[in-house]
């Protein structure tokens, strides 16, 4: 069985990373997402909260796990005899970070494989950061995150009334 690991933030998810989770999940027996807090970065939402947001738009797609780690990714693909990891790649800046990030999971497991996604024209500028930002300035998002959450994201993000 062909495994796969698409680890992330999503913090929120967008329809960019559905994307990814789409097209991955056609190229492999399983696909696990994990949620993966970077360091860099304070979540808005909980881990249970952006699984719960994963569940529920993937729940048509048959061969996907969904869970989350506080260790390495390398470590949980490694743990669950996955050796192909899925990453993303929208700009020169993600090219930078996941060339170095590719280069450190190399030295902790040789084993363990990076194939990256392209997104689609469409979604190439879609980033949670920006779904922030658009919510907070009441701003439509429905073009860039799926349906079945725009309600969650809006109500965790709305700004605080006086």
């Amino acid at each position: 069985m062909k495994k796969a690991v698409y680890p992330g933030t999503f913090d929120p998810l967008t329809i960019g990373h559905l994307d990814l989770i789409k097209r991955a999940s056609r190229i492999v027996d399983q696909l696990h997402i994990v949620v993966a807090d970077n360091y860099k970065k304070i979540p808005t939402f909980t881990t249970d909260e952006r699984i719960e947001m994963i569940k529920l738009v993937t729940k048509d797609i048959n061969n996907v796990v969904v869970s989350s780690t506080e260790d390495l990714v390398v470590r949980y693909a490694t743990d669950n005899d996955i050796d192909l990891m899925i990453r993303g790649l929208r700009n020169i800046q993600d090219y930078e970070n996941e060339y170095a990030l590719y280069q450190f999971n190399r030295n902790i497991n040789r084993h363990i494989e990076t194939l990256i996604l392209f997104p689609s024209s469409k979604n190439h500028f879609v980033s949670s950061s920006a779904i922030k930002e658009l919510v907070i300035h009441h701003a439509d998002i429905s073009p860039y995150v799926p349906k079945e959450i725009i309600k969650m994201v809006q109500q965790k993000l709305k700004p605080k009334q006086d």
